[in-house]
């Protein structure tokens, strides 16, 4: 993400983004990609290693999930080391550089949580984070995270389609978009005294993305429960839209007939729009987005850069909902 300059402008960070290779891999991870794989022989080795036996990455509660079948919820790629996946993160309300949540986030206390849904609901309410934790079984999804930053990583997160929660609350028809608000505490949250953004931080969906199967609430990763520096106790994934999009440690859902004001578009609207969907051919206006950097890869900041992919490759599971839009404006 951006920061916010005495100008009302942002700065692009760029000296925290050096991040040393990790060795470490998560057992289930290895496997899983490897049996999608079919045995390839390039993860013949990577399997033989995992199968030697290790322990859980970050020594969390375990959150197992069973495998996916929705189509596109299980990439290939390698996945990015827990150790850079959960200490490289952008978390403004831990603080603006990179390595600050992993060190203050501990003051976040995750339970006991409650998350209210509210709106245009026929059954609005108050969820408790054992009641959503059992709404629906959990899934493993390994999916493809692309920074606005233009950076990139693998993530295998644990949780289940955010549809299943939807459907319990019965949205009424005049339902078009889905606000997300996430937890702004001054007492667990040191971020919040900086003037980076107008807390809390605040996300948006229309109804037909958020319906949609991909779109995960996610209680886990890595076999575990969220660290607190990666949005614990739940946060929203959506893989085929910009990693701001996905907002951490949930605490209210709101069903609206207007599209929400989100947080980056109220600050810098001319540089960040409602949609933000994953597209290379579309320019920030001070950067390309046709390439990123994936963490993790040899040569920390000048590793060389892949070719980005429109909707950051899910773009055959999503791109009918765009049908018709002119995606030129969809930043």
């Amino acid at each position: 993400m951006l920061i916010r300059t005495h100008d009302n402008g942002f700065n692009h960070p760029l000296g925290s983004e050096i991040t040393p290779q990790a060795a470490y891999q998560n057992r289930r991870q290895w496997l899983l990609s490897a049996a999608a794989l079919g045995g390839a022989a390039s993860w013949a080795g990577r399997v033989a290693w995992a199968q030697a036996g290790t322990t859980r990455p970050g020594k969390l509660a375990a959150l197992p999930g069973r495998t996916s079948s929705v189509a596109g919820a299980t990439t290939v790629e390698k996945p990015t080391s827990y150790s850079d996946a959960s200490s490289y993160n952008n978390y403004y309300e831990f603080g603006t550089d990179k390595s600050d949540p992993v060190a203050t986030a501990k003051t976040l206390k995750p339970r006991p949580w409650t998350v209210a849904v509210e709106g245009l609901v026929n059954k609005p309410g108050n969820f408790d984070l054992d009641s959503l934790l059992k709404l629906s079984p959990m899934e493993e999804r390994i999916y493809r995270l692309r920074c606005v930053e233009g950076w990139s990583m693998v993530i295998p997160w644990v949780g289940y389609s955010l549809a299943e929660l939807i459907k319990q609350v019965q949205p009424q028809g005049g339902a078009r978009y889905v606000e997300f608000v996430t937890l702004a505490d001054n007492k667990q949250m040191p971020g919040l005294n900086a003037n980076v953004l107008d807390w809390p931080y605040v996300e948006g969906l229309r109804m037909d993305e958020a319906m949609h199967p991909l779109t995960l609430l996610a209680f886990g990763m890595y076999g575990e429960v969220l660290p607190n520096q990666n949005g614990a106790p739940l946060r929203l994934v959506v893989p085929w839209k910009y990693g701001f999009k996905s907002g951490k440690s949930l605490v209210k859902i709101r069903f609206t007939d207007k599209e929400p004001r989100t947080a980056w578009n109220v600050a810098a609207p001319q540089e960040y729009g409602f949609y933000s969907n994953v597209n290379p051919q579309v320019s920030h206006p001070r950067w390309s987005q046709a390439t990123e950097r994936r963490i993790g890869e040899e040569g920390g900041l000048f590793a060389k850069r892949r070719q980005t992919q429109m909707f950051n490759g899910y773009e055959p599971q999503v791109g009918q909902l765009y049908a018709g839009m002119d995606l030129r404006k969809l930043f």
